[in-house]
């Protein structure tokens, strides 16, 4: 893998602690296109169920940024679900979701 550019490192290092801190499944964040940054777990509960990508999306856009520069999701799975791409999809088509593994190494990056 490429060196990752220093916004990018960023969110994966912003995912990474917000999965460690909380013991979640999976850690995400997104930069808005104004260069904010919105960190989420996995939200597993009874009445509601998130992916922590959907969850960190659904915190940007109740902040009110309207489109994504990049996304980031440190997870042990061999994927990013698609339920997660969706939700930076419905944001931004072409910004670029790294699927990171628990050491915030970049496993693959889905444009």
């Amino acid at each position: 893998m490429p060196e990752l550019d220093p916004e990018d490192e960023k969110i994966v290092i912003l995912a990474r602690t917000t999965r460690a801190r909380t013991q979640a499944a999976e850690g995400a964040a997104v930069r808005d296109t104004d260069g904010r940054t919105y960190a989420a777990a996995t939200v597993r509960l009874p009445s509601l169920k998130l992916t922590a990508l959907q969850a960190a999306v659904a915190a940007a856009v109740s902040s009110g940024a309207e489109s994504l520069e990049a996304a980031a999701v440190v997870t042990e799975e061999p994927m990013v679900l698609g339920a997660s791409v969706q939700a930076v999809r419905d944001l931004a088509a072409d910004a670029p979701i790294l699927r990171a593994d628990p050491s915030g190494t970049v496993q693959e990056t889905l444009r």
